[in-house]
Order: structure tokens, then C-alpha cells, then sequence
């Protein structure tokens, strides 16, 4: 695909996308219709279905673009200072990441039956064996370099994290309002006694496993940018 063409693509992907987002915070998934979105963006319906095969589609698509938004923001941190691949500073950073994108919220809580078409568009994209692989490679890199608490198994270890992490973020309309910051706070707390080593490991551990904790983002992050945008990085 010539560079002129593609860039027309992939600007015309992000404006149907601003467009799919904007409906979604007016009126939560519900308003997200093929028609509507496509009437957003000052097109026709057909240009809509030239990027995302369907309305299930866009919407992971949606959530997809703020997916990869929120994980370049943690590669830059990480680049940045190595030692924010720990579990409790990295998951802090995702915890307040996501709390300034409400885009992402609503699409993740969404009623049952979009819930489920989500689930199966990121098995039919592929997108759900990508985040699994990334979380495999994350915690082989963490404990390779003895960056876990000593005798855990990764896989329970990173099953607890998400259980806490997703508590969290869960439990926010049951609970008196704090603000973003001291929830991530807490969030860290937990995981940091629950799941990490004490003492603390020393920085130079951090920074040889960034490497592998970097390139597994990244695939992952390149991953979600394909699926928010489809043939328009071709």
C-alpha cells in the first residue's frame, strides 16, 4: 500500500474511532451502532465496515486504541526508570492510566451480552492470546531476576495481581469516593507486600530485566494499535 493511501487510511480510522468514542460517552455501548458512528464521522456506513467488520469489532477496536495508549505510557515510564516494571509501580501506573480514560471504563463495563461479544472478538483477533503470551513473558522476566517474592509460581502470582488489581477497580461505586492517586497507592501497597520481595531488590535487577519486560509490551502494544486500526497500518 502506497504511504499516501495508508495515511489517508489510518487518519480516516482515527476520526471514525473519535467518532465511535464520543457516542460512547455520551450514551454508554449502547449507542455505539455502525450507523451512527458512521453519521458521527460524516461518512457512510460502508466506509466503516472498509476498517472493522462489524459494530463488535469497533467497539474492541474502541477499547483497543486506549489499550495501547495506556501501555506505551508504562514502556516510557519504564525506559525512563527501570524499576517501574515492578508489579505494585507498574500496576499503579496502569490503575491511574485507565482512571483518566473513561472511554476504556465503559467499554469494560458493559452490559452482559457486549461483555460476551468483546470476549469473542479478542479470541477471533487474536488479541487474547497476545495479552496472555505478554503476561507469561512479563513474569519470567520479573522472575528470572528474582524480582518476585521467593517460591511464588508466576502463574498464581500474576493471577492474584490481576484478582487485586480488578477488586480495585471493581469495588470504586461500592466505596466512599477517594481520590485516583491514593486508591493507586493503596493498589501498590497491597501488591508490593503481598507479591514482591523484602527488602526490595536493588535497581540493577530491574534494569536487566527491562529488556525482556520492554519487548514484550511493546509486542503487545503493537498488537492492540493493530487491532484498533486494522488494514490501515498495511
Amino acid at each position: 500500500m502506497a504511504r499516501t493511501q495508508r495515511a489517508d487510511l489510518a487518519a480516516r480510522a482515527e476520526a471514525l474511532l473519535d467518532a465511535a468514542a464520543a457516542l460512547l460517552l455520551e450514551g454508554g455501548t449502547r449507542r455505539i451502532r455502525i450507523d451512527q458512528v458512521a453519521a458521527r464521522a460524516g461518512v457512510g456506513k460502508g466506509t466503516v465496515y472498509l476498517h472493522w467488520a462489524d459494530r463488535d469489532h469497533l467497539l474492541l477496536a474502541v477499547g483497543a486504541r486506549e489499550a495501547a495508549a495506556i501501555l506505551r505510557a508504562a514502556i516510557r515510564a519504564i525506559e525512563a526508570d527501570p524499576v517501574e516494571a515492578a508489579p505494585h509501580r507498574h500496576l499503579r501506573h496502569h490503575f491511574l492510566e485507565a482512571a483518566r480514560r473513561p472511554v476504556l471504563r465503559l467499554v469494560f463495563d458493559a452490559e452482559a451480552p457486549d461483555l460476551a461479544a468483546l470476549a469473542g472478538e479478542r479470541t477471533r483477533t487474536g488479541l487474547a492470546a497476545a495479552r496472555r503470551a505478554a503476561d507469561r513473558d512479563y513474569l519470567a522476566a520479573l522472575a528470572d531476576h528474582g524480582l518476585l517474592r521467593p517460591g511464588a509460581d508466576p502463574d498464581d502470582t500474576w493471577y492474584g495481581i490481576q484478582a487485586v488489581a480488578h477488586g480495585f477497580f471493581a469495588s470504586e461505586p461500592f466505596q466512599a469516593p477517594l481520590p485516583a492517586e491514593h486508591r493507586a497507592d493503596l493498589l501498590a501497597d497491597v501488591l508490593r507486600r503481598a507479591f514482591e520481595p523484602d527488602p526490595a531488590p536493588p535497581p540493577e535487577r530491574y534494569r536487566a530485566a527491562a529488556p525482556a519486560v520492554l519487548a514484550g509490551f511493546t509486542r503487545l502494544a503493537n498488537a492492540y494499535t493493530r487491532t484498533a486500526y486494522g488494514d490501515a497500518l498495511d
